[in-house]
Parts: C-alpha cells; structure tokens; sequence
C-alpha cells in the first residue's frame, strides 16, 4: 500500500495512507507560499515545537477535525488548553497509530508558544509507515543525535531544514542526510522569509554528488514512497 508525502510549504507536510490524514507542522493560513485543501481527511497533527511557524494553524484544525495533535508534552498541555484535542509524548517511545508509528526523537533549537509560554524541548519525529520510515527533522542545527538516529533507524526519506539563520544550512542539511543514512532528502524550512533565502539548486547539486537523492518539492507538490 502506498504512502503520499505532499509538502504544503516552509516545513508543513501531509501524508496520506489509506484512510488516515497525517499534518505535519500546520503552518498554513499565514504562509503566503503555503498550498493545502483543507477538505482533506486529517487525522492525526503532530507538531515539533511550538513556534508559531511550526504551531501553524494546528489548534483551530484540531477542533474542527477533532483530529488529535501528538507533540512534547508541555506543548500539548498548552494545546489542550486551548481546546485542542492533544496526545502529550517525550523523546524516546514509540507511540502506535492504525496507520504505524511515530518516534519523538532529539532537535537543538528551542521552543516556546506564540504568547511566549515554555513549550518544552523541541523535536524531530520518525514517522513509520507500511514500512516507509519518513524522519521529520524539525527546526534543528547539525548535530550527532543524527549518527544515532541514522545507526539505529536508519530512515527512508530525511526531510531537511536548510534555510540557516534559524537552522542548518544546505552543508550541514548534505552533512546530516549522510549521517542519517537516508536514500532521499526533502529540502524544507528555506525560502519562506528574507532570512532564510537560498538557492536550492545547490542542495540538489551537493546532495547528488554523495550518491543520495535530493527531492526538491514545490508547494502542493507530492511523490508516492
């Protein structure tokens, strides 16, 4: 059975497996860039951290859905606060779902709401799906998490910050997808704000010539695993 990775735009993704809707990092209806039906079926909304290009528009999805937002536990405390339907997790567990598994695992940024509340450590997230491994990197520098993560886990598909100022640049991004072991590379997090500008032809560039296949998405774009 296949599974459909669709990247809406800045670091949100949706990934659809049968009957079940996934949302990544919903930041949707104040990114210009952004591109997503909303009629989608959604039933799940994870969120790395709770910056509120990454929050996005999770909560109010959340209680028009009444899909279940799974984040950090601070954060989905603070989710469920405001009204949200919320799964409170750490690093480490593998938290099971109809459709597979997610991972909470390590990213070094930081983390607090749009009203400026602790949201607890930030994270990246292993999605597990009919046997497609998809890692979500969150908003992250380089780091040696990465080896263990790419030892241990060993993903498919490594979905990359590269914009820099915030996160990884488009070496470190190259650098990280190596140490994941991953075979495809989705470049995310650029582009979206003057800050974090680049040209992205030199991920596609830097990554192909390590022999890992750079998959350079436009908004709405998709691809089947």
């Amino acid at each position: 059975m296949s599974v459909i990775l669709q990247y809406i735009g800045h670091s949100a993704f949706y990934i659809k497996s049968q009957n079940s809707g996934i949302l990544v990092d919903p930041f949707i209806s104040q990114n210009p860039k952004a591109n997503f039906d909303l009629n989608n079926t959604i039933t799940d909304i994870f969120v790395t951290h709770g910056h509120a290009d990454h929050l996005g528009d999770a909560l109010s999805i959340s209680r028009s859905k009444k899909a279940e937002i799974t984040a950090i536990f601070e954060l989905a405390n603070y989710c469920a606060q405001k009204g949200a339907f919320a799964n409170g997790v750490n690093f480490g567990g593998k938290i099971k779902y109809n459709w597979g598994s997610a991972r909470f695992l390590p990213a070094f940024h930081s983390s607090s709401t749009p009203d400026g509340i602790y949201a607890g450590m930030p994270a990246s997230i292993l999605f597990e799906i009919n046997g497609t491994k998809i890692y979500h990197a969150g908003d992250t520098c380089l780091n040696s998490e990465m080896k263990t993560i790419g030892e241990i886990y060993k993903p498919d598909i490594a979905l990359l910050p590269v914009g820099s100022h915030f996160t990884m640049d488009i070496d470190e991004a190259v650098t990280a997808a190596k140490w994941l072991c991953a075979k495809k590379a989705v470049p995310m997090h650029y582009n979206t704000f003057d800050a974090i500008n680049v040209n992205i032809e030199d991920f596609d560039t830097k990554l192909k010539s390590e022999n890992i296949e750079p998959v350079i998405l436009k908004p709405s774009e998709r691809i089947e695993l």
